[in-house]
């Protein structure tokens, strides 16, 4: 499966200020396949370790020194391989498990930099809270995603589909022909998801039940997950918080309320529970700003806030929707329509905000008289979003927003066609992935 991350792997081999790589991100969104096959395909050989599986790995190469040429000498012995500076690429798989591999990154950087030396893990970001001698400066850092819906498109060879809305010099609208066939991949988009599993589930048996299957083994994988890495305190208030998020957000008021857990429950009983799943990449967390501008970050109200699952396919598995409802929509539908499409949107905006220094997702409330949907930021402007998971063109909010801010460009991202009207530009939600382009 093709994964547009594989050009920054390129890069990153060919740089002259290459450093030893962490590549972050959840559990199952392919870090260690996307690892594996730019071995294959761009170096002679590779020499493949994962702390998780073989626990005794850890000890036995880095408990006497650090010195990467010591554990280059140990590497060919233990795997019987050669290994060439250039030309091996050296994987650590579940690195957050060998806190000594990892500190040994920045001798690699130091000592020993024409070896090319990936690391990756599914927890790193809730582990390095607690490691001791982390490489900064020493390492470069990277994040993996699930498939957003450009990959999908390549994923089921629709590349023409792809080309159509990728190459786009003026904002108006798709071939009609096109736009109807883009909206119904992404109703597909919707059930599946980004999981590498996932996909590759629905091009072996175009089943969607089959699909949902597949998303529930990784939901289980989640919760053993849980357990086994969680603090023993936290595990079941991870569990609370993760299962609540959709009745969270099927409320008209989205914001995440500490009750709808547990009768009675505070914040201090569930803060731990969500920074540990932030930090395992597994949900988006939403900041209330109240005044819209720069930097966002110093108009956030701490303390108002949502919450999205980092998955759209997982999301819906989790509310339990039925493919045929996504497809053919319902009652039932109608009540999740709206936090599927948000939940989509949210994980389009988190990767395109992947490497930034504080950067976040934000949404701005004006005293109860409207509320937009996601607040963005780019080239030192911003920009409301509205969500629209329907073809209403009601905008409300977005037209409260304007007024009092002046705004010279509001957005809009619905199942209608691409278009400006006035200062508002609507956005295809199969395309809000090029939403940076589309403004530039």
């Amino acid at each position: 499966m093709e994964r547009v991350f594989t050009t920054e792997l390129q890069k990153w081999q060919t740089s002259p200020d290459r450093k030893p790589l962490v590549l972050m991100g959840a559990r199952q969104v392919g870090k260690t396949f996307l690892l594996k096959k730019f071995a294959t395909d761009n170096y002679e050989n590779s020499i493949y370790l994962n702390f998780d599986k073989d626990r005794r790995l850890g000890p036995l190469l880095f408990g006497e020194s650090l010195d990467p040429k010591v554990l280059i000498d140990k590497l060919i012995i233990h795997f019987k391989q050669n290994i060439k500076a250039g030309s091996t690429l050296i994987i650590f798989d579940e690195v957050q498990e060998s806190p000594d591999a990892l500190n040994s990154l920045k001798y690699f950087h130091e000592e020993a930099n024409e070896y090319h030396v990936c690391a990756a893990g599914s927890l790193l970001g809730v582990k390095l809270l607690n490691t001791q001698g982390f490489p900064v400066g020493q390492v470069n850092i990277e994040y993996l995603y699930p498939l957003d819906f450009f990959e999908f498109l390549v994923a089921i060879q629709e590349t023409q589909l792809l080309a159509e809305i990728k190459n786009i010099t003026v904002i108006s609208p798709i071939v009609e022909f096109f736009h109807a066939k883009l909206i119904d991949l992404f109703k597909i988009y919707l059930i599946t998801g980004g999981m590498p599993e996932a996909i590759n589930t629905y091009l072996k048996t175009r089943n969607l039940y089959q699909v949902r299957e597949k998303q529930a083994e990784i939901l289980n994988a989640y919760y053993l997950d849980f357990a086994k890495h969680a603090p023993k305190e936290q595990v079941m208030k991870i569990m609370q918080v993760w299962e609540s998020i959709p009745s969270q957000l099927v409320k008209e008021n989205k914001k995440f309320i500490y009750s709808v857990i547990r009768q009675g429950a505070r914040a201090n009983d569930f803060e731990m529970a969500i920074q540990w799943l932030v930090e395992a990449d597994l949900i988006c967390k939403t900041y209330n700003i109240s005044v819209p501008n720069l930097p966002l970050t110093a108009y956030v109200n701490p303390e108002i806030f949502k919450l999205y699952m980092f998955d759209v396919g997982l999301y819906g598995a989790i509310a339990g929707l039925d493919p045929e409802i996504i497809i053919h929509g319902d009652e039932l539908f109608k009540e999740f329509k709206g936090s599927l499409t948000e939940t989509y949107v949210a994980q389009v905006l988190h990767k395109l905000n992947a490497g930034k220094i504080r950067a976040g997702l934000y949404y701005w409330t004006s005293n109860g008289r409207a509320e937009v949907d996601f607040v963005i930021q780019h080239n030192n402007k911003v920009y409301p979003l509205e969500v629209k998971s329907g073809t209403s063109s009601k905008q409300r909010s977005l037209a409260v927003y304007a007024d009092k801010y002046n705004s010279q460009l509001v957005l809009r991202t619905s199942p209608q066609n691409l278009k400006v009207t006035g200062n508002l530009m609507n956005i295809p939600l199969y395309m809000l992935g090029n939403i940076r382009m589309l403004l530039s």
